[in-house]
């Protein structure tokens, strides 16, 4: 029994000893003043497998931006006045409630907002303000193949090229696959500049004479030859058309959702906080 109180005795002695020991201090690397950085503050700065030669730029750098900015922020604090001061602190805390309050809406607006936007929805605001979606530059409708110009069935896809017909998507998912490059859905609006990347010998200077409803034309050299059909064009400062602006349309309307829906919320808190007695302006 006395053994047994012995050995109780011994291991509540060595327990008391640890508890009463001080906590072991985080290793410090550098300080400025009365500030420290440690070595936890640089555990993540360095990638495994950096060499040791890079590893040691990349911590001496860290640390002496640390410095310098704790510095700077120590002869900001000793030169600026006590106005200017005040006036960033009050810049800080606006931009905090900023914050909170943007991301708790967006949030909000997010579970909250109806996304699902008709095709009559979009017909309906595009009939409406049409006037207000005129063109910046010059659209085309066109479809084009870039091949090389001793493909084996040349001929043939040249003269299916020229008469296109929905009867051949069978020949033409056979062999797209083989051009250098090509667009066949001439229902899709593209600009000027979408043009001269995907069709390099057009350029703004002689685009007069490829850019034209309606034309056909074969274009080669030594190695490619490009065949191009262009269906129909919209001049700048026209109308756009539906199909083209319809991306833009769904985002404008969404977007008008989200802010009819934000300025409901903000008027049901404060009418909320009124009839709840939270809010009441003294007069």
């Amino acid at each position: 029994m006395q053994k047994g109180f012995y050995i109780l005795g011994l291991s509540l002695l060595a327990c008391s000893c640890n508890y009463f020991q001080p906590e072991a201090k985080p290793e410090s690397i550098a300080r400025v003043g009365e500030s420290y950085l440690y070595k936890e503050d640089i555990k993540d700065l360095v990638a495994a497998g950096t060499s040791k030669e890079d590893s040691l730029m990349i911590v001496t750098s860290f640390i002496d931006r640390w410095a310098t900015q704790k510095l700077l922020l120590e002869a900001a604090n000793i030169n600026l006045t006590d106005i200017k001061k005040q006036e960033f602190d009050n810049l800080v805390k606006q931009y905090k409630s900023d914050l909170y309050t943007k991301a708790y809406i967006e949030e909000v607006v997010k579970t909250t907002v109806d996304t699902f936007v008709s095709e009559e929805e979009l017909k309906e605001y595009y009939n409406k303000n049409k006037e207000n979606f005129r063109t910046n530059g010059t659209l085309v409708q066109l479809r084009y193949i870039h091949l090389p110009k001793d493909h084996p069935k040349f001929s043939t896809i040249k003269s299916k090229f020229l008469d296109f017909r929905k009867s051949d998507k069978k020949f033409w998912e056979t062999y797209q696959v083989q051009f250098k490059n090509s667009a066949l859905n001439d229902s899709v609006w593209v600009e000027l500049n979408e043009i001269y990347r995907k069709l390099p010998f057009i350029n703004p200077e002689n685009q007069g004479k490829y850019i034209a409803g309606g034309i056909s034309f074969e274009k080669s050299d030594s190695l490619n030859v490009y065949l191009v059909k262009i269906k129909n064009t919209i001049n700048k400062n026209e109308i756009s058309p539906f199909v083209y602006l319809k991306p833009t349309l769904q985002e404008v309307i969404l977007n008008r959702r989200k802010l009819e829906l934000i300025k409901k919320f903000e008027k049901e808190i404060t009418d909320d906080a009124i009839k709840n007695n939270k809010y009441e302006i003294y007069k």
